[in-house]
């Protein structure tokens, strides 16, 4: 066969790419068939936030296009059918979704209260009370008839559609726009292929019934996989860390009100300059060491803090599309990055910076809990600082326990194996977190989740959290000699008074001791 016949032959094996309805038509196709994100990742053998992002803006490709295409031609013909089927508008008007009915403008909206006129919190946490008149959600832009965590929000991410006509706000210069109308569905059906092609086998992780039950079974089926070996099955059980993580978040997040969007625009200032440079985010990492201790020789004790980034997903991260404001005071109810000038610092000599080390003066672009840590220190209870100067932001409504069932179901699987001696499972756990949050940015090795302003703030919660036990240490009298990164701190003293010793997420434990200082006489005696 001659080089030009092989050429042939592999353009002849290339055929057309299967269509794809927009990305708001496939949304709306799966909704009015109610089919879960759960359910349909599965019939197609990805995971749940990998439909998210087809159903955002991505689009998948091969074999795996082909199914989606012929799954959506298929919604959108039984759904055709059964709207011939209808009745009249009657029918069609009653067993419409509360999110498709036309609000009047000027118009008070009835809303059913959930359980009682007092709605309290919601199973997330946050504050939910009921709107006179609708008002727009701050993730799709439609009406919503509640507001949570103080903004108006849909109660179930099926309510939420994308922005048709009329957004909230417009976005910034470069932000792609919604469509200002929804395209027509196809009606055609595709023929049924004879046979169905079987998608990729599902994953063990997927056929547990619950988020400690995915760890645990992981596990289980490493250790048989390997025939007990210890260390063959953990380095196999880290080498899956990132997509096992993926999918006990998607575990975890079943039965939410907030999807998690999984590839939202994201503003030039969070994306990498260059291939291998960083985007300009000042996450305030710790590297601090006191110059100057007091006189004497001194025994220091480098504590280890545990889980830091565990713990730090904890922390308030943006919902929905990030907003462009200037000249506007903090918002404790959104979350995102902030360009600021930062205060001065006059206790260098005894507590790091809370901005970290930085060469450069003038303004620079901050996550959100390095400016609250900022506020929380010029506030009247501390008056470290003055308050810093915020120029403008990017942020989104926002809420602290988005990631919170997904951390408690690592934490309990940690605390258990601890417990019980159990390495694999420890440093299995130990690779989900540290590798979830690593790789949320712009990263080769997770193409589920693009969210690098969750990883910046994920990480400045470690850091600022590091920097709340170095002034509490302080404050109990403990002399702070060293701070670095999220889970090293130096001090001398009775630290046990301070902290609780332990291997739990809440306490600290010995990483090292050694002496430091001079002894006044002995200097003295030198001197002579």
């Amino acid at each position: 066969m001659s080089d030009f016949d092989a050429i042939d032959s592999l353009l002849d094996a290339v055929g057309p790419q299967a269509e794809l309805p927009p990305c708001d038509v496939r949304r709306e196709l799966r909704e009015r068939a109610r089919l879960s994100k759960a359910q349909v990742a599965r019939a197609l053998g990805v995971s749940p936030s990998t439909l998210s992002g087809w159903e955002s803006g991505r689009d998948p490709s091969g074999e795996i296009r082909t199914k989606y295409a012929y799954l959506l031609d298929g919604l959108n013909a039984k759904l055709a059918t059964e709207t011939e089927t209808e009745t009249g508008p009657e029918t069609e008007t009653e067993t419409a979704p509360a999110a498709e009915q036309p609000v009047t403008s000027g118009t008070a909206a009835t809303v059913t209260p959930l359980s009682s006129p007092d709605l309290g919190q919601d199973e997330d946490g946050d504050d939910v009370e009921l709107l006179v008149a609708p008002e727009p959600c701050v993730l799709c832009g439609h009406p919503a008839g509640q507001r949570v965590a103080g903004f108006a929000q849909h109660l179930t991410p099926a309510d939420c559609r994308p922005t048709a006509t009329g957004a909230p706000a417009a976005p910034p210069a470069g932000q792609p726009t919604a469509h200002t109308s929804k395209a027509p569905l196809r009606t055609t059906r595709p023929a049924r292929a004879t046979e169905r092609s079987k998608g990729p086998a599902r994953h063990a992780l997927l056929e547990t019934s619950g988020p400690v039950d995915l760890i645990r079974e992981a596990v289980q089926g490493a250790l048989a996989e390997h025939r007990g070996d210890v260390d063959a099955a953990t380095a196999a059980l880290v080498k899956r860390a990132i997509p096992d993580a993926m999918r006990l978040l998607d575990e975890t997040r079943k039965g939410a009100r907030y999807d998690v969007i999984a590839h939202p625009w994201i503003p030039d200032i969070l994306k990498k300059q260059t291939a291998r440079g960083a985007d300009q985010i000042w996450e305030a990492r710790p590297k601090w060491t006191r110059h100057e201790l007091p006189p004497g020789r001194h025994q220091v004790t480098a504590l280890d803090i545990n889980g830091a980034y565990l713990s730090a997903l904890k922390t308030h991260l943006p919902l929905g599309q990030l907003e462009h404001s200037t000249g506007l005071a903090h918002d404790r109810r959104r979350s995102g990055v902030h360009l600021i000038t930062p205060p001065e610092w006059e206790h260098q000599a005894v507590l790091p910076n809370p901005i970290g080390q930085r060469d450069e003066p003038g303004p620079l672009w901050v996550t959100e809990p390095t400016l609250r840590l900022l506020l929380r220190l010029s506030g009247p209870k501390h008056q470290l600082c003055e308050p810093p100067q915020i120029h403008e932001s990017y942020t989104s409504g926002a809420t602290e326990n988005l990631l919170e069932k997904f951390r408690i179901a690592l934490k309990d699987a940690r605390d258990t194996a601890i417990e019980q001696g159990d390495t694999v499972t420890l440093e299995y756990v130990k690779a989900m977190y540290s590798k979830f949050v690593s790789t949320m940015g712009e990263s080769n090795y997770n193409r589920e989740l693009y969210r690098p302003d969750w990883m910046h703030l994920i990480r400045s919660q470690a850091f600022a959290n590091l920097w709340l036990k170095a002034l509490k240490a302080h404050d109990e009298g403990l002399a702070v000699v060293r701070a670095m990164g999220t889970d090293e701190l130096h001090v001398i003293g009775d630290w046990r008074r301070v902290f609780a010793e332990g291997r739990a997420v809440t306490e600290v434990k010995v990483k090292d001791t050694y002496t430091a200082g001079t002894d006044a006489a002995e200097h003295e005696d030198e001197g002579e």
